[in-house]
This record gives C-alpha cells, structure tokens and sequence, in this order.
C-alpha cells in the first residue's frame, strides 16, 4: 500500500504518497493513531491499547461532532459556511492546543507573507518555510520552550499541506496572467485556477476551516471555494452517501479493539518476545499491522463523513475528480434546482481511504494509492513532480523522505519510507521478466503470490512506523533476518540478471485488479 506524505505509490502523474502507519509526529488523522508526549508524537499507536486515552476520545469527539455540524452548514450561504467553518474550526483549536495556537497563525501569516512579495515563486517559497517551521516546531523542547500538545502537532500537519497547495495554486494564477497579458488573448475559466489571490481573512478562513482540520482529509483553496459557492446545495445528496460510507466502520472499531488486545505492540518491547520461535516474531508483525489499518480505517471513514454531512468536496460524476485534486474535466455548474437534482455526484476528491484496495490490491504501488489518498496526491503533486532526479525509484526515494521528514524526526519513519524504493525496484524488475512468460494460469498463481508478498511487505514495514526509535526498530527485523530487505534484494538482483526492465514506465501483462483477486469478496461501499 502507498503512504502519503505518509507513503506512496506510482500513478499517472508519478508515484503517490503511501502512508504507512505513523505514531508520534503523525500526519493529522495519523496523530490520532498514537501515543506519545512531544511536539513530533501521536497519541496511540504506541501501545495499542484495547483502551483509550483521553486525547483518543477527543479525537474521535472532534470526528463525530463534525458530522452533524456538516448537516447544518450545508444548506447556508457563502458568508456562513466560510466565517462559521472557521469559527468553529479555531474554536475546536483553541480549546485543544490553548496557547500552542500561535504556531499555526505563525506559519499562516508567514505563508501569506511570501505569496504577496513573491506571488510567482512563492511555492517553493512556501515549502521551504512551512518545512523549515516543522523542523523548529519539533525542536522546542530542545530549545527549552513549551512542547505543543500532540493536538497541535496534527493541526500543524494539515496546515503545512494546505498553505504549500495555496501557494502553488496563487503561483499558477500569476503565472497564467502573465501569460494572457503577454499574448493579449483571453481564454475562458481553467480548470482548478483561482478567481483571484486569496486575501489574508481568506487565508484565515480556509486555514482554520473547521471540515479536517486535525485529521484530514487534505483539499486544496480551489475545492473550499466550491464548497462555498455550491450552486443549489440542497440537491446535493449527503444522507445516503454518508450511510453507505459509514455502515464498515462499527465492524472495524470492533477488529481493531479484539486485535490490539490480543497482540498488544508493547510486547514487541519486551525481552521474552525474542525468546520466542522465528515463527511467531515473524507471525507478529501481520495482527499489529492489522490492527494498525483497522483504526485509520475508523478514523478515515469518519473524517469523510464528516465532509459527506456538510456536501464537502461533492463534484458531479461526469468531473472524473480525484482524491485531494478534485474535478480533472470541466463540468458546467446546473442553472436549476431541477437539473442540479438531476445530477449525479461522488465524494472521490475527499476519499482518503480504500480499505478494499488497501487489503486485496497485488502489488506495493498500488497498495500505497489507495492509503491516505489526499495526501498521496499532495505528495506526487508537489514533491515527486519536482524532485531534483529523472529516476523513478530516485524520485520515490525524495519523495518518501521528505514525506518521513513531514511525519516526524523518529528513525522509523526514515527506515520504513526508505524501504519503500527497493521494493518497488525489485517487484518492478522481477515482475518485467518473469511474469510476461508465463501463462494465464501461472499469471494467476503469480500474482497470489505477489499479494501475499506485499501484504507481508507492509506488514514488516509497519513495525518501524509504531515502533520509531532505531533500536527497537532494527531489534525487530533483525530477530526476522531482515527478511524483507534480503528477499527485495533477491528479487531485484535475479530481475536484473533476468534483463527485467525498471519501474514504472514498463508495459508488462496487466495484474488483476483488487476486485478480480478476490471477486468473492465485497467492497465496502
């Protein structure tokens, strides 16, 4: 599975953020996931408790109340969806983070500040400083200053993914201008270009909106000014969707409690784990990620329906929108109320999981595409498109560590995400020589086998991301012989000497998708 900016995988723009398990110093809803005391720490996962802590439940407060706040934002006008999502959204801050708040205004005016002085460079402008904010942000207890509550560490995360996408999107408007002063021609709306430069109170406004603001999903300026100006927002269908969206996570909430309690991380810690066989270390890894993926899969889902409820990133059907992106076809907005309940709508462009595709998809890539599906496109948007090589694996590999970085300082992080281009290297290499030769038969048992290699591949990478420290980490994979990283190798060097071609670019005999896997199977939705 991918990660974004918490892991990723390989899509048409290039690879797409995976988002493995993260704990202290997670990704907005990853925070809600772990347990720990720093600027850089989640709440959770750490222990993995069948029981939660008090920041657990307010997190899981923050993702229920959101939904019936959406029902009643969604039917009002502009002026009241955007100062009344803010207000709410700085309240839910300020009663969570006190006076931690600054930080977030800090990096909110900081962002403002470059795009007017620098409205034509100030992306890069924009990552540097929200990247350089995080670096200090983690660092103050070092510099004896008060540590931020793991709340504001998750409002932080979101932030730094919403104001760099701001910047760009201004950056893209200028750059367009220009271009239409210097031809003289004019041509009709593009597709995802702003009207205008937000003003400051707009900044504020989207910033603290209150729809994912400590658990994602990440959307960008352009789809918070079509929630705002929804035209008929009443014919907007939000009941069912959410209904239909919501029904797996009860079933998930309870796998989660069983498997936590039954394979608690923390004895990963002890001494006596290691005393037991090679088997069971190895058996280990597979219930902690399952319980791992149980949870985001909880807490995603209900993130979504949060933004369901308010009619949040609705596009009709016919604008083929994509998570975190949104509409990829231009779609003229309905005259009537009559033809705006005629259409048909999806919620792909805030859709932050597939528990299906996570689970039953064959190869890493893929897995990492259907995880933390806004943040992967945030990460392929603006950090593989613009990595400093040509390589695909090279350009994973920038990817994955700046997207560790955004996680947090833990060794775990950076081991994890950096294992992550040798297994795309190898499965890409082996599968380009071998799997054309064979029949549909053999096609078919190969690509079982590769699943199960996959699975098994998350499973181990996942230990590092719950268990963060180097030495717990390496104890770890080093009591399973670093069977991955030696098995990817293998892999890679036989593909290699098998003439396999690289990652990525290759045409090879399509792999099943996930429903073809396992067809018996139904989706969640």
């Amino acid at each position: 599975m991918e990660v974004a900016a918490g892991g990723w995988v390989l899509g048409e723009g290039g690879p797409e953020f995976l988002d493995p398990p993260k704990r202290k110093g997670l990704g907005a809803l990853e925070s809600w996931a772990l347990q720990g005391k720093g600027p850089g720490q989640g709440l959770l996962l750490g222990s993995q408790r069948a029981t939660m802590s008090p920041e657990e439940w307010t997190y899981l407060v923050v993702l229920l109340i959101s939904i019936p706040i959406g029902f009643l934002f969604k039917k009002a006008g502009p002026g009241l969806k955007r100062w009344g999502a803010a207000a709410v959204g700085l309240g839910l801050t300020l009663f969570t983070c006190g006076p931690h708040t600054l930080h977030s205004l800090i990096t909110i005016l900081g962002t403002w500040a470059l795009i007017q002085a620098q409205p034509c460079s100030c992306h890069a402008l924009a990552l540097a400083w929200t990247f350089s904010y995080l670096l200090f942000f983690r660092a103050l207890s070092l510099l004896g200053l008060p540590t931020p509550t793991p709340f504001t560490n998750a409002v932080q995360l979101l932030l730094t993914l919403k104001l760099v996408s701001l910047a760009s999107e201004v950056q893209d408007l200028h750059l367009a201008q220009r271009k239409e002063m210097a031809t003289g021609f004019s041509k009709g709306p593009t597709l995802g270009l702003l009207p205008d430069v937000p003003s400051l109170m707009d900044t504020l406004s989207y910033s603290y909106c209150y729809v994912g603001i400590m658990t994602g999903p990440f959307f960008r300026y352009r789809t918070y000014l079509d929630w705002l100006e929804q035209p008929f927002p009443g014919a907007v269908p939000s009941l069912r969707p959410l209904l239909r969206r919501a029904w797996p996570a009860p079933l998930f909430g309870l796998l989660f409690l069983l498997s936590s309690h039954l394979f608690p991380l923390e004895a990963v810690r002890e001494d006596a784990f290691y005393a037991r066989p090679l088997p069971a270390r190895l058996f280990y890894m597979i219930p902690v990620f399952f319980a791992f993926r149980m949870r985001f899969y909880v807490a995603w889902i209900a993130a979504e329906c949060g933004c369901i409820a308010a009619g949040f990133g609705a596009y009709p059907v016919a604008a083929k929108a994509r998570a975190g992106g949104g509409p990829t076809l231009q779609c003229p907005p309905p005259s009537s109320p009559e033809k705006a309940a005629s259409v048909e709508y999806d919620y792909e462009t805030i859709r932050n999981i597939d528990c299906y595709g996570t689970d039953f998809c064959v190869r890493v890539r893929e897995g990492m595409r259907y995880w933390n599906m806004t943040v992967q496109w945030w990460l392929a948007q603006y950090i593989y498109k613009s990595a400093p090589a040509r390589s695909y694996v090279l350009r994973s590999a920038w990817t994955m560590l700046l997207s560790a970085y955004w996680h947090g300082l833990h060794p775990g992080y950076y081991l994890s995400f950096l294992t992550i281009p040798l297994c795309l290297a190898a499965e890409g290499r082996l599968e380009s020589a071998l799997r054309g030769r064979l029949g549909p038969g053999g096609q078919k048992a190969w690509d079982w086998v590769h699943w199960f290699l996959k699975m098994r591949a998350y499973d181990y990478m996942c230990m590092g991301f719950v268990l963060l420290s180097l030495g717990d980490t390496v104890r770890y994979w080093a009591s399973v012989y670093f069977c991955v990283h030696v098995l990817a190798l293998a892999a890679l060097l036989l593909g290699l000497a098998l003439g396999g071609g690289g990652s990525g670019r290759r045409k090879t005999a399509p792999a099943p998708s996930a429903s073809t896997l396992a067809a018996e199977k139904l989706r969640e939705e």
